[in-house]
């Protein structure tokens, strides 16, 4: 006679064993229809999970998180049941959730085409029309290793064999379709109804580039037809505010076969990386930082006794001179470490902030690389604070206040907070992660934020928090970091002076705001779709004459705006000014100023704003006025 308690406090009690979906009928119909799973005492399970003790139960709908992962999970196996009714030879692997969809692994004798994914989805579209229960049974591994050779699935039955001997595994079914699978899944194909194919792609065998390589079919999949049509919206925004586009159209950059993962800067786009790069500079310089600059290359010894050569070394540029070996820095610690060590410190010295635009390489697999989002050579704003660790709270609170200020500058007004705890192989006592996690917790509660705690999420050697930005189309990108770490100082022998005059290592903080400056102009360019803000903006004017008779005119001007300090050019071809609007307008500058005989006469320009706006005419004292607002505003 099991109770099961409700997540309203309420109880329930039956007579005899029940099922989820019994539970739901018994609450209410509607509920019973809506119900896609349960959460039964914290774990996830069908609605055909059979509950024989007093339990804790949840039901799960499609309004809930863990709804939305079985719609997806759900959503694969229909792929792959469809995959296999169009294409009864193709032989299917494995179909996981990823972020915004799931994705599914086949092995075919020709390679799917942008048709066969029409045809494909179509059929997916009939298959869950046909509303066919889902079904789980569960066999002893042997015997279902056997049941997916009979089939013809040696993938599937590879898998399974990998398993430990005698364990069960459990096995999906939706009309003549079986697959292995942990599960759950929804009770019946009906409930998926809002789902999308969107590419193909090849990916190998389990990951290695030995194995044969297989076709990849990518799936969007939601709870109801707006959140569907609401995600592919936001996909056709994000195409057009692609930054690898942009960063041609707008002449910001480009990236070539000779130098993959690195990136050329063209003037425009290293004029944003400048003003980037001398804010943060100045941040540095407001907060209390030195910067600093570390060697590129630096010998094995260093990185085998920071342990990277041990741990890290495959993604590490090597080289060799003169019978020693050396790697090109991957990161900027190790390098900080030893200007510490350069010197003898006393306790009165800390906190000691150290910055550097530091570039680094890591050898990133070339088919992780994506424009200025991943590369192999990138610069951080990368900074790193020597304390004490009853220095740790306040230092991390004033790191928090100083990310907080610059991502408002930057346009970015929502972040989110994860604060990381200790995992479960770790360095250190438990004391010194209770105070070293409640040093990090107490920064973020001085100023005032909430966070999401990760449990077992932080380094072996020290908890840390990652700050999140949400750009102007609901995407996030995790930016920020400060990261405690008592074991680095500790491996390269950094040391202090303390009170008591005994010798101690000093607790060292990671931290970064942009991170990667390559990736946070990425960022930035998609996030503005290319409109950079004023202040940011390579050119902030440009102006135009209407005909040759104020060249000399439009001449004076832009060297008055220069004078200033703005970024100005001018165009004075012989082309129809409305040709030079549209053209300039292209090209996103902030300000257009057209200089035609009257304004000449008068010692004026028209102002147009790439919104379009037209300003009419105004002194150019005016103008610079304006524009120094615009700056001043960060708008």
């Amino acid at each position: 006679m099991p109770v099961i308690r409700l997540p309203d406090g309420s109880e329930r009690k039956f007579d005899a064993p029940v099922t989820v979906a019994d539970v739901a009928m018994n609450i209410g119909a509607g509920l019973a229809r809506a119900a896609l799973g349960g959460k039964v005492d914290g774990k996830v399970v069908d609605t055909s999970f059979l509950i024989e003790q007093d339990a804790d139960l949840a039901i799960i709908t499609d309004r809930d998180a863990e709804g939305l992962e079985i719609i997806r999970h759900s959503t694969a196996h229909l792929l792959a049941y469809a995959v296999k009714t169009l294409f009864p030879d193709a032989q299917v692997t494995i179909g996981p959730v990823i972020e915004n969809g799931f994705y599914y692994d086949f092995s075919y004798k020709r390679p799917f085409t942008p048709e066969d994914l029409e045809t494909i989805e179509k059929k997916m579209v009939e298959l869950a029309k046909k509303d066919e229960q889902v079904t789980r049974k569960v066999l002893p591994r042997d015997e279902a290793v056997a049941y997916f050779k009979s089939i013809g699935e040696a993938y599937k039955a590879e898998i399974i064999s990998s398993i430990p001997a005698g364990e069960d595994v459990s096995l999906y079914s939706e009309g003549e379709f079986t697959d292995l699978c942990r599960g759950p899944h929804v009770p019946s194909t009906g409930k998926l109804k809002a789902f999308k194919l969107m590419k193909l792609a090849g990916a190998y065998w389990r990951g290695d580039s030995n194995n044969e390589m297989l076709q990849r079919i990518y799936g969007t999949a939601w709870a109801k037809k707006e959140d569907l049509d609401a995600h592919l919206h936001m996909l056709e925004e994000a195409e057009k505010r692609d930054h690898r586009k942009l960063g041609k159209q707008l002449d910001y950059f480009h990236m070539q076969d000779e130098a993959p993962g690195m990136v050329f800067w063209h003037p425009r786009g290293w004029s944003i990386w400048q003003e980037v790069e001398q804010y943060m500079r100045e941040m540095f310089k407001t907060y209390g930082y030195q910067e600093v600059r570390t060697p590129t290359i630096m010998d094995r010894t260093l990185w085998e006794k920071s342990g990277h050569w041990q741990n890290y070394r495959d993604n590490m540029f090597t080289t060799s001179s003169e019978s020693r070996d050396y790697a090109v820095k991957p990161m900027n610690c190790p390098g900080h470490v030893q200007i510490f060590n350069n010197s003898l410190h006393s306790y009165r010295d800390l906190p000691l902030r150290l910055a550097e635009f530091g570039s680094c390489h890591r050898n990133e697999p070339s088919g992780s690389l994506h424009g200025l989002m991943r590369v192999r050579g990138f610069t951080q704003d990368d900074a790193h604070i020597f304390c004490t660790e009853n220095q740790v709270e306040a230092e991390v609170a004033d790191f928090i206040k100083m990310l907080y200020k610059a991502y408002a500058d930057f346009g970015f007004k929502e972040v989110l907070v994860k604060l990381s705890t200790r995992p479960e192989k770790r360095v250190g006592t438990d004391e010194d992660w209770d105070k070293a996690e409640t040093s990090l917790a107490n920064a973020l509660k001085v100023n005032g934020l909430d966070y999401e705690l990760q449990p077992g999420e932080g380094a072996f050697y020290g908890p840390k928090i990652e700050f999140t930005l949400k750009d102007s189309l609901g995407r996030l990108w995790q930016c920020g970091t400060i990261q405690l770490d008592p074991n680095l100082p500790e491996r390269l022998g950094a040391e202090y002076v303390a009170e008591d005059n005994s010798r101690k290592h000093p607790v060292m903080l990671h931290r970064a705001i942009v991170g990667s400056m390559e990736r946070f102009i990425g960022i930035l360019v998609e996030n503005y779709a290319g409109a950079m803000p004023v202040w940011l903006s390579p050119i902030q004017a440009m102006v135009l004459n209407i005909s040759d008779n104020q060249t000399e005119y439009v001449a004076k001007v832009v060297s008055e705006l220069k004078k200033n300090g703005f970024r100005v050019d001018s165009d004075l071809r012989n082309e129809k000014i409305t040709y030079k609007i549209r053209e300039h307008s292209l090209q996103k500058m902030p300000y257009l100023l057209i200089a035609g005989e009257r304004e000449m006469q008068s010692g004026q320009v028209a102002v147009r704003t790439r919104q379009g706006e037209d300003l009419g005419s105004m002194s150019v004292s005016a103008f610079i006025e304006r524009l120094k607002n615009d700056i001043d505003t960060k708008v």
